[in-house]
């Protein structure tokens, strides 16, 4: 029986692939590859000829009887076009089903763009809050954005340039002014990390390019309340919010600074401030 193994390979630097990677690409009797085209130029590049099946979310469950009969006979590479596989990318299906079947399982790590990005950010590394591509849909995107709104860790997200500004924008409606880092082009020519608020980002980037990460700032850490003395939202009803926003609902206050002016003003959260001015949206249609 053969073993399958996961193999991470460069995200733009071909520099980046590591002696083992590139050994055990030339070893196996098959490349699993997200791309064909896009492997076989990696695969150039070392001066090796293994062959190659294509092996993608479109394809898998076509693909995946076949590849299984190939590590029953010799060993198997599971690559995508950047990057390590199963990581917002195709592969795990066959890496549960290799496992599954009996077969031996091992990673050979490579580069990543999610710990990439977020060593150039800035921001600790502790931990942090992974959330792969975001939905397209905006309504969708921004309730993704909100419910994350409050981790204590960064946030770390891959965006299509395509999409670029449109997740920037909802990026400024929920999460205000927090500090991010937008890494574009990671070890490639043209790498760039712009680093600011989303806002500054949507006038920095007009027209992007290229592979997008985008890092946040964890929620900044709440001060603790003198003794005695409740915390803004303890101070401040779901009533009184909506009172004060319904003045700068029909004073044609936009968003943004609706929530920006009350939050400042009674102290709470600006997430649970624009929860109350989406409600408050509903409510009127």
């Amino acid at each position: 029986m053969g073993t399958l193994y996961i193999v991470g390979t460069p995200i733009g630097n071909l520099e980046d692939l590591t002696p083992r990677a590139a050994r055990v690409l030339g070893e196996v009797s098959l490349v699993a590859a997200e791309d064909t085209r896009v492997s076989r130029r990696l695969l150039s590049h070392l001066g090796i000829r293994p062959r190659t099946t294509s092996f993608h979310q479109h394809n898998w469950r076509d693909k995946l009887d076949g590849v299984l009969a190939e590590l029953a006979q010799g060993d198997v590479a599971l690559v995508t076009d950047a990057g390590m596989p199963g990581i917002s990318d195709p592969g795990s299906e066959l890496v549960a089903a290799a496992a599954q079947a009996g077969f031996k399982v091992e990673v050979v790590p490579g580069p990543s763009a999610v710990t990439a990005a977020l060593s150039l950010s800035g921001f600790p590394g502790d931990a942090f809050l992974f959330l792969g591509f975001l939905p397209r849909r905006k309504k969708e995107r921004q309730a993704c954005l909100r419910e994350a709104s409050s981790s204590a860790v960064p946030l770390v997200l891959f965006e299509a340039p395509h999409r670029l500004r449109a997740t920037l924008a909802d990026l400024d409606t929920v999460l205000g002014e927090r500090p991010l880092a937008v890494c574009r082009e990671l070890t490639k020519l043209h790498e760039e990390v712009f680093r600011g608020t989303a806002a500054q980002a949507l006038e920095h980037f007009g027209s992007p390019r290229g592979e997008v990460v985008v890092v946040v700032q964890a929620r900044p850490a709440e001060t603790d309340s003198p003794p005695n003395e409740g915390s803004g939202d303890e101070a401040a009803t779901d009533v009184d919010l909506r009172q004060m926003l319904s003045g700068l609902r029909r004073d044609g206050v936009r968003a943004k600074d609706a929530v920006a002016q009350v939050a400042e003003t009674t102290g709470s959260a600006k997430n649970r401030v624009y929860r109350v001015w989406v409600e408050m949206g509903r409510e009127a249609r």
